[in-house]
């Protein structure tokens, strides 16, 4: 989530996120799966955490729970989209301080490194279960591809206001953006200290705010 944003609606990736999880998502019982999934995957880790303990923990039965869920990949995915959702409040007020566009790159990208690294779920899976996550950022996977749009709508936001150049590119601008900091959240570097926010910053500044600028 490194794209800059410029006003304070609701943004396009809240209403993404919204309509992925489907029309039941807000409701009490699927509130409560996915309370009850996502203090299983925090405390004993997804591969370990079966659908019926979560049916069990959130006083669903399994069929029911099959209903809302076609799959624990879905269930997985829901919970992640939602811990997504939650954080775009946070993001917005991270690049607040920024003047320009480039700013805003620099301070979401190391807003995003830290909030995702820190989450209670995602950090885990990053570090542990890295491969519960990899379906959902492939190619066929909506996390990355909603994300990426979201990045890509930020950016478009910018270009109108002239401050990005109107020959760049933003949906594939955006989808660098996003792969290289999902790159750096799965794959464990040698050279940098991820949890160094002045490190990420500069190489956000060096590398990342580059592509706003016409070739």
């Amino acid at each position: 989530m490194e794209a800059a944003t410029t006003g304070t609606g609701e943004s396009l990736l809240a209403r993404a996120l919204a309509e992925a999880d489907g029309p039941a998502a807000g409701d009490e019982a699927n509130a409560a799966l996915l309370d009850a999934a996502h203090e299983l995957f925090c405390r004993r880790g997804i591969q370990r955490t079966t659908m019926e303990e979560v049916a069990r923990a959130a006083g669903l039965s399994r069929i029911t729970v099959y209903r809302r869920v076609s799959s624990k990949e879905a269930l997985v995915e829901q919970v992640v989209l939602r811990e997504f959702r939650r954080y775009l409040d946070r993001f917005l007020v991270d690049i607040a301080p920024a003047r320009t566009a480039e700013e805003r790159v620099v301070l979401g990208f190391v807003s995003s490194l830290r909030a995702i690294r820190t989450n209670p779920l995602i950090g885990h899976l990053m570090a542990a279960e890295p491969q519960a996550l990899v379906p959902m950022l492939g190619r066929t996977g909506r996390t990355l591809a909603l994300v990426s749009q979201f990045v890509a709508g930020q950016l478009r936001r910018e270009q109108a206001a002239g401050n990005v150049d109107e020959s760049v590119d933003v949906d594939v601008v955006a989808e660098v953006m996003v792969r290289l900091t999902t790159s750096f959240l799965l794959t464990p570097s040698h050279q940098l200290d991820l949890d160094d926010d002045a490190a990420m910053g500069e190489v956000a500044r060096r590398y990342l705010a580059p592509l706003l600028r016409a070739r």
